[in-house]
């Protein structure tokens, strides 16, 4: 079962997987486009309507047609490629069926629920991709008229739903002609746009006056290993320029290596900001240069009206969408700086939704930036239009030490039983048998569980079974009741469709587990989880697809663990970039004399405080302190407080919000002198820029190892059985990861100094020292 945030009721993806806009290279005079896809550009109007519909899977979709096929008489034949030419332009695409006893043309659209719940733009798109069938036909076949029939089939009924109208030639030539006209004129004003900006990057010339020491090595790289086709793994020091390093040379690659697109994606949003002031700087040192960039930001971020729902009876900015689309999408290319203000300003300028204008615009874009899930989520915008489109693109993932635990996190799933005990309260007589059947199932499978935490071999089929019922039941019920699309019964739905999609992915990369916990003596409730373990053949396929995938962070080390969990193509190419920094700029040392684990941390508080002091009487100035928690946070700050009242402290605080955290960096100036106070591998242990007298130091009291606790062990457990080294893979390499990211705020260009203290004995072991950076020789 799957489901969709829009009200069309969608048919199964067709099978037109041509470009969208590209030469072809049979004949450089004229260009490729999908029907689809200049129907959506030419044909679309009307209201942006994402009011959710329960829509087909794919393999539904599939058996769909099949089964409309097998209806047809023996002479029909199915997935007809046509093709046509107007001017430059060459349209190609595959009609769903054409029966010629009839001279019937279909165009067949699979859906669920009721027929009458279609928006009117929506039909009307598919009437204008059949009636381009139709000329391509007519034109083939020299035909002098056809007939065209929309077929609409419902997949739980199996019932046909047929509308079908005679067109002569000449009426539908004209209508091919006039989309193919729209389309050709911004077809034209894009390849003009392309060669000229093929041409100025060509030229394009490094915007400072030199590389730092490493820099050039890692662009020289970049460069190679997109002209080769492969895939580069860069360990960089933090502080070396990775941003523009890994930037410049990909534009520079662009016009040689035909590329449609550079992506380039963060895990945070100061990622974002890197990358946006990197293009800054190359779009001031070659003002002449014609690149479109845009920042995508998340839906809750760029909503104007997060009180109304996406549609054009709730929200005026998708009302009347699509028909002002076009003149908001001509105004934003020609102010192509389009970062989250300038996307803005452009949208409100137009009366259209700024979150899916740039949805739009991303299909015209030159370089987008992102976060990660835009490509490599399942349901991934970003890699979803380059497949669809086949774009020659090229990736660039920033800080890549992130993308275990975020690509962890887009292929798991979780189920709360209060969630549903909650939803059993309120549910509609209609769902009420369907749900207390699931809570059955859902009890039977935590009954026997003596502990809290258990984790099994194998996904629960019977409750599978009971929870895909209990999806379509839903989907048939909000078919009938769409004013029941909110709150707790959407969220549990979404949730339920979510779980029963990650369950037909589980492999041994997975784990099933039960978290038990008991509100009575004889009664408890459960949460489930369907934890990715090893995200690797999700991952790889997404890196191939691209021309090259270039990861790049200050900590990638060891290189097998990420080669194991990302699954990095064999022929990956690695470099460890030189430092640009020395010893003498960077004093670290390990203060073996203090334990940080959790049975010394009452002992480690006052030396920790005296260490610190000593410090900042020896050299005032603004110094970051880092915990393996809150609590421990706390605690070191309140006796600093006690004991050391002169020295000013400020503290991250549990959920700060964006302007929170920004009020806390902006405490570190030129001229202030204090101590930051922050959680290890939380908002400001890296992705944060305090260059100079901001930051002249940190202390880090931790090894950054993982809470010990029962999903961590079973995690050990699987990833013994798979590489055989658990407590690495769960706990060392990502802890040491994170101390390496704190202590590289310190040091930020070439004349900075400053001082790293690694505080616990345990990073004077030699397992551990060899995981720290070579350049600082301890």
């Amino acid at each position: 079962m799957s489901s969709s945030s829009s009200s069309e009721i969608k048919p199964e993806v067709g099978a037109e997987e041509l470009r969208s806009l590209a030469p072809d290279p049979s004949d450089q005079a004229r260009y490729l486009v999908a029907v689809r896809a200049l129907c959506e550009f030419a044909a679309k109007t009307g209201d942006l309507d994402l009011r959710f519909t329960p829509s087909p899977t794919a393999q539904e979709g599939i058996a769909g047609h099949r089964s409309v096929a097998a209806r047809r008489s023996p002479g029909y034949q199915s997935e007809v490629s046509l093709s046509g030419e107007y001017q430059k332009l060459k349209i190609r695409g595959r009609a769903d069926g054409y029966d010629p006893a009839l001279n019937q043309l279909e165009e067949i659209k699979t859906y669920r629920g009721e027929l009458s719940s279609m928006p009117d733009n929506h039909r009307q798109l598919h009437w204008a991709q059949v009636k381009v069938y139709g000329w391509l036909l007519c034109q083939q076949l020299q035909l002098d008229e056809v007939n065209l029939a929309l077929v609409y089939f419902n997949i739980v009924t199996e019932q046909e739903t047929l509308i079908r109208e005679r067109f002569t030639a000449p009426t539908l030539k004209a209508f091919f002609q006039q989309h193919c006209a729209i389309f050709l004129q911004w077809a034209e004003q894009e390849l003009e746009h392309s060669s000229e900006r093929n041409q100025q990057l060509s030229q394009l010339k490094f915007p400072h006056g030199g590389f730092r020491t490493g820099q050039r090595h890692l662009a020289e790289c970049v460069y190679k290993a997109v002209s080769t086709g492969r895939c580069l793994t860069a360990q960089a020091p933090t502080g070396i320029g990775k941003t523009i390093g890994t930037l410049f040379p990909m534009l520079k690659a662009a016009p040689t290596q035909k590329l449609d697109k550079v992506f380039f994606l963060t895990a945070k949003t100061p990622g974002r900001k890197l990358a946006l002031d990197a293009l800054t700087v190359i779009r001031t040192s070659a003002p002449e240069l014609k690149l479109r960039v845009l920042e995508l930001v998340a839906r809750d971020k760029a909503c104007e009206h997060p009180d109304k729902a996406c549609n054009g009876d709730s929200c005026p900015l998708a009302k009347g969408f699509y028909d002002r689309l076009p003149a908001a999408r001509s105004a934003a290319l020609a102010a192509p700086w389009l970062d989250q203000a300038g996307m803005r300003d452009v949208a409100l300028a137009h009366e259209v939704c700024p979150y899916y204008l740039s949805q739009e615009i991303a299909r015209w874009a030159d370089v987008v930036i992102a976060d990660y899930n835009y490509y490599f989520d399942l349901s991934g915008l970003l890699f979803g239009l380059s497949q669809f489109n086949q774009w020659r693109v090229a990736v660039l993932v920033d800080e890549a030490h992130n993308m275990v635990e975020r690509a962890r996190q887009m292929y798991s799933a979780s189920l709360d039983q209060q969630a549903l005990s909650t939803l059993r309260q309120t549910a509609p007589e209609a769902l009420q048998k369907t749900l207390q059947r699931l809570n059955r199932e859902w009890n039977a499978l935590h009954k026997e569980q003596v502990a809290p935490y258990q984790a099994y071999p194998v996904t629960p089929g019977r409750f599978l079974q009971s929870l895909n019922l209990c999806v379509a039941s839903m989907g048939d019920y909000f078919n009938d009741h769409p004013q029941a699309l909110n709150g707790a019964l959407q969220s549990f739905y979404f949730e339920a469709i979510a779980f029963v999609r990650i369950a037909e992915l589980f492999d041994e990369h997975f784990v099933f587990d039960i978290s038990k916990r008991a509100l009575s003596s004889k009664r408890s409730h459960s949460r489930l989880c369907l934890r990715n373990v090893v995200p690797a053949r999700f991952i790889r396929p997404r890196l191939t697809a691209a021309r090259s995938s270039v990861l790049f962070s200050a900590t990638l080390s060891p290189r097998h663990y990420y080669a194991d969990l990302l699954g990095l193509p064999a022929d990956t190419a690695w470099i460890d970039v030189e430092s640009p920094f020395s010893r003498d700029q960077l004093d670290v040392q390990i203060i073996s004399r203090i334990s940080t684990r959790f049975t010394h941390r009452q002992a480690s508080l006052a030396p920790i405080v005296e260490l610190v002091a000593e410090q900042f009487q020896a050299r005032p100035g603004n110094y970051l302190a880092f915990f393996s928690s809150f609590d421990y946070q706390q605690q070191v700050a309140e006796l600093m407080q006690q004991t050391h009242p002169h020295i000013p402290i400020w503290q991250q605080a549990r959920g700060m919000s964006e302007s929170d955290r920004q009020g806390f960096l902006d405490r570190f100036t030129l001229e202030s002198q204090g101590v930051g106070f922050a959680v290890l591998g939380g908002a400001f242990g890296e992705g944060i820029d305090l260059p100079g007298a901001r930051l002249i130091g940190a202390f880090i009291a931790t090894l950054g190892l993982a809470q010990l606790n029962p999903v961590n062990e079973q995690l050990k457990q699987r990833m013994a059985a798979l590489f055989g080294a658990g407590y690495d893979y769960t706990y060392l390499f990502p802890g040491v990861q994170k101390v390496v990211q704190a202590a590289g705020r310190v040091i930020r260009g070439q004349q900075d100094r400053g001082v790293v203290m690694l505080i616990d004995d345990r990073f004077a072991e030699s397992r551990v020292r060899q995981l720290l950076p070579h350049w600082w020789q301890l």
